[in-house]
């Protein structure tokens, strides 16, 4: 199981929300170039970027952070936030993110998710964030009637990478993860599922990995905030 640390950029700063909550952010530090390379060199194999103002703009607002943080790391990056058409997709492809995440545009226009995963094959993730496993966009602000699970069935067969879910109430919490909620999805459709929201503890890291099903984890405040020892918590799952 993969650990990506998170990377969350607002107004050009590392931060990490709470609940969702643009106003409820947390400034981590106003060097996102610096603290990838320290995620990168304390062992990480991927980072999880996400440009939050680009999610409620509907595009890139934060490419410069982005740009940076490219220039200073060699391990593959994956971003997500204001990527809703092919555009975007092929110019941040282009310039050296290993993987888009689609959540708004896979809701609002599937075909696109569909073409993109043909252009792009191992390239292209499916964000899926959820309250009470009802999927939200636009940052979070828009709720829709629709079932993460149905939404991720319908990427059977598109060729995504991995699907990406994020449990809404827990993302910052430091309450741990929803283990049953990505376990069902990641047990109701074949595409690998990446766990996100709530991962605060070893004991998390341990927990979604005996799952068997889930591929990866993300985590953005226990690392931020000490509760996770990044080279301890990887050093643990290679073992």
């Amino acid at each position: 199981m993969i650990l990506y640390p998170a990377i969350d950029l607002k107004d050009g700063q590392c931060v990490r929300l709470l609940r969702g909550e643009m106003d409820k952010a947390t400034v981590f530090g106003n060097d996102p170039a610096a603290q990838a390379l320290a995620f990168q060199q304390a062992g990480c194999e991927w980072l999880h970027l996400v440009d939050l103002n680009g999610a409620f703009a509907g595009r890139p607002v934060n490419a410069a952070a982005v740009e940076a943080i490219l220039a200073a790391i060699s391990v593959p990056a994956q971003l997500g936030g204001g990527i809703r058409d092919m555009a975007t997709i092929e110019s941040w492809l282009s310039r050296g993110v290993r993987r888009v995440i689609l959540g708004t545009v896979a809701v609002e226009n599937p075909a696109l998710v569909h073409e993109a995963a043909r252009a792009f094959p191992g390239r292209v993730a499916v964000g899926i964030d959820a309250r009470q496993g009802r999927v939200a966009t636009r940052g979070w602000a828009e709720e829709t009637d629709m079932m993460a699970t149905d939404l991720a069935r319908a990427f059977e067969d598109a060729g995504v990478a991995a699907i990406i879910y994020t449990d809404i109430d827990r993302d910052g919490a430091m309450e741990g993860p929803n283990i049953a909620a990505t376990e069902a999805l990641a047990r109701a459709v074949s595409i690998p599922v990446i766990a996100s929201g709530g991962v605060s503890s070893l004991a998390d890291l341990v927990a979604l990995r005996g799952t068997g099903v889930i591929a990866g984890a993300i985590s953005g405040r226990a690392l931020y905030d000490g509760a996770l020892d990044l080279a301890e918590a990887l050093a643990t799952l290679r073992d």
